[in-house]
């Protein structure tokens, strides 16, 4: 036990130069969660560690004692998520970083999920993050400030098929996330859209996907899509923290920001498809506006 509590003494010492931060995550057990949950306690934050099985987290509490506080949290159940957050407040006296990271992809064409297959994804993507961040802003706002952040992905700017359910959770994330800004920024309250493209995490894990059942019709485009996705190059999630902690660690943090090298090429290029698009018809838009009443 000596051993264990110096091991975690050492692995906690303040990163020269920054002043800790606590952190709220959501989605702590896996992927990017977890990485950023221990990135932030090596460098000597303290960090609230949620997930639906806190079982799957217990490690951290045995490797960082005080630092980490672990909370069972179904992003599912508003009274749960309130609870938590006021916790992991009441805990450590204050909350700087609100992370919404906890999500998962359905695996569907459009035609064929069925509305409980969408209802469900949505609850856990865009209602439950709602409800992180409804739980946290009154005690954000009474501390004087807090950083919320969201970890949605480049396709919340771009689509794929077959995971065009979850690229619209992202889209609707990203709406609610601005809009958010906007809304607490009098109150000295950041917010942060992060953007990562694909990494080598457990998010394509069957545990991070679910699928709605399929239509023969569709079989072979599927399974060219997938295999599709297996030779995409995939970034180190381990080399991510570096540049959360340059957000978070701002003065002036962006409203968005992408994770990875990928992401801006393919943005820009759908961009100026889109604008290309709209400038050609441009002349008709116009005449639909009709005279000024």
């Amino acid at each position: 036990m000596i051993q264990q509590n110096e091991k975690a003494t050492r692995q906690t010492a303040p990163t020269p130069g920054t002043t800790p931060k606590i952190w709220f995550i959501t989605g702590a057990s896996r992927g990017f969660g977890r990485v950023w949950a221990e990135a932030a306690l090596k460098r000597g934050d303290q960090v609230a560690a949620t997930a639906r099985n806190v079982a799957s987290i217990a490690d951290l509490k045995e490797t960082y004692g005080q630092n980490v506080l672990t909370l069972e949290l179904d992003v599912t159940r508003p009274e749960q998520v309130k609870t938590a957050v006021e916790q992991a407040h009441a805990h450590f006296g204050r909350l700087d970083i609100v992370l919404n990271n906890a999500g998962y992809s359905l695996v569907s064409t459009i035609e064929e999920a069925s509305a409980d297959d969408i209802r469900a994804l949505y609850e856990t993507n865009v209602i439950g993050p709602v409800a992180v961040i409804q739980a946290a802003l009154p005690l954000l706002r009474k501390q004087g400030g807090g950083h919320i952040l969201g970890t949605s992905s480049n396709l919340g700017h771009v689509t794929l098929p077959v995971i065009g359910y979850y690229c619209s959770s992202k889209w609707a994330f990203e709406a609610i996330h601005e809009s958010l800004a906007a809304e607490v920024k009098p109150f000295g309250i950041n917010v942060t859209i992060i953007e990562p493209g694909a990494y080598a995490t457990e998010f394509g894990s069957q545990e991070s996907l679910k699928f709605a059942q399929g239509l023969d019709i569709y079989s072979d485009f599927k399974a060219q899509f997938v295999g599709g996705l297996k030779d995409m190059e995939r970034g180190d999630p381990a080399a991510t923290p570096e540049a959360l902690f340059s957000i978070v660690d701002a003065e002036n943090p962006p409203l968005r920001f992408f994770l990875g090298s990928h992401n801006l090429p393919w943005v820009r290029t759908a961009y100026a498809e889109r604008l290309a698009t709209w400038e050609a018809w441009e002349a008709v838009s116009n005449s639909a506006q009709g005279q000024a009443s």
